[in-house]
C-alpha cells in the first residue's frame, strides 16, 4: 500500500523561530518556512518537517542523526557554535562528550526545544 510512497519524517517543537535559527543557522542546515512549519532540506531528497506544538514536550530518545566523516571535527565547531553536549548515565564519554568503543562513536545534542539530536561516525 506504502511501498511508493515518498513518505517523510517530522517533529515538533515550541518555538519555530528559535528552531529555525538552531537548524539554520547552528548546524547549517537549508531551511524554508511555510504555514509557519519548517522544512529542513537535507541530503537524500527527503524533507524532514518540523512543526508548532504549544504544549509540546521534548523527545526523550534520538530524533535526528547526523552522520558525518570526522566526529572531532563536527564536535569541536558545533561547541565553538554553542551547542553543549549530553552525557548519559551509564554511558562513557571523553572530554568532548563522545561515546566511543560501543558501536559509532556518536555524541548527543539538543535542539532549543529539548529534543535529541546526534552526530555519528562509523568507523
Amino acid at each position: 500500500m506504502f511501498s511508493d510512497t515518498k513518505a517523510f519524517s517530522g517533529f515538533a517543537v515550541d518555538d519555530v523561530a528559535k528552531a529555525k535559527e538552531f537548524y539554520g543557522g547552528t548546524l547549517g542546515l537549508r531551511v524554508s518556512e511555510a504555514y509557519g512549519m519548517l522544512h529542513l532540506h537535507i541530503a537524500g531528497s527527503r524533507d524532514i518537517l518540523v512543526y508548532p506544538k504549544p504544549n509540546h514536550t521534548p523527545a526523550t530518545y534520538t530524533i535526528l542523526n547526523f552522520p558525518v566523516d570526522d566526529i572531532d571535527r563536527v564536535v569541536d565547531e558545533l561547541t565553538a557554535r554553542g551547542v553543549r553536549f549530553e552525557r548519559y548515565d551509564g554511558i562513557g564519554a571523553d572530554e568532548k562528550g563522545i561515546s566511543r568503543g560501543q558501536g559509532p562513536d556518536i555524541a548527543w545534542f539538543t535542539d532549543p526545544a529539548g529534543n535529541v539530536l546526534a552526530v555519528l561516525q562509523e568507523k
